[in-house]
């Protein structure tokens, strides 16, 4: 049976990571350095390729249950815990990145972690990135879970937290399970309470970023802050 260790070694997965760098591969390749072998006549990145296409893509992929997952063809416990490991590195790198120096001069990454959090919860979650008086991250905090219909968010608890944390301003985000990110009415509203009540106590809201399935929508840019 072949495998991917008769390919030319310019074709091999692993080879052509260390020769032209992670992005140089396919998800198929990067997920096959994950199963590091095939099954039934099947080299690894042949495997990798079906379950691709069996969950719908990467990420439906990582972002199974365990069950799921486990219930996929050649996968298994190990399998499972490794990729969550590697994805739990990833959103620890971003917020490190974040942590470096003054958010407002890093919103793309800013976007990007909210995003890494948020984005795959099959129900509503409201968050806030407290942040000190130079904008750089004290901490992320998810304060509110809900159903996949909505969140109850109320203004006192968020005050409280934000003192607590002796923060000076605030990001505030939430997650559309529905995967539109365009903001409600009632976020608009929400918004509106929650920087009227945190300005009572000298605590700026920067923004309010909504979480969808490929977009994130900043309530700042739009004016509607």
């Amino acid at each position: 049976m072949p495998t991917i260790r008769d390919w030319p070694p310019a074709e091999r997965p692993r080879e052509r990571l260390l020769a032209h760098g992670p992005a140089a591969l396919s998800d198929a390749e990067l997920l096959a350095l994950f199963l590091r072998s095939g099954i039934n006549g099947k080299t690894a990145v042949d495997l990798a390729r079906e379950l691709l296409q069996a969950f719908g893509g990467l990420r439906p992929l990582l972002e199974a249950d365990r069950h799921r997952f486990c219930a996929g063809h050649g996968l298994g416990t190990a399998t499972y815990v490794l990729l969550q490991a590697v994805l739990e590195l990833a959103h620890r790198h971003l917020g490190e990145q974040l942590q470096r120096g003054d958010i407002l001069e890093n919103p793309d990454s800013t976007r990007r972690y909210l995003a890494s959090r948020l984005r795959h919860l099959p129900h509503e979650v409201f968050a806030c990135l407290f942040l000190d008086n130079r904008h750089r991250v004290i901490l992320f905090e998810e304060l509110f879970r809900g159903t996949i219909d909505g969140a109850s968010v109320h203004p006192r608890e968020v005050v409280k937290q934000a003192l607590h944390h002796n923060a000076a301003a605030v990001i505030l985000a939430h997650n559309h399970p529905s995967g539109v990110a365009e903001p409600s009415r009632a976020d608009l509203h929400i918004t509106r309470r929650l920087a009227g009540a945190l300005g009572l106590v000298d605590i700026r809201v920067l923004d309010h970023l909504i979480i969808g399935d490929a977009e994130t929508v900043s309530l700042a840019e739009r004016g509607q802050l």
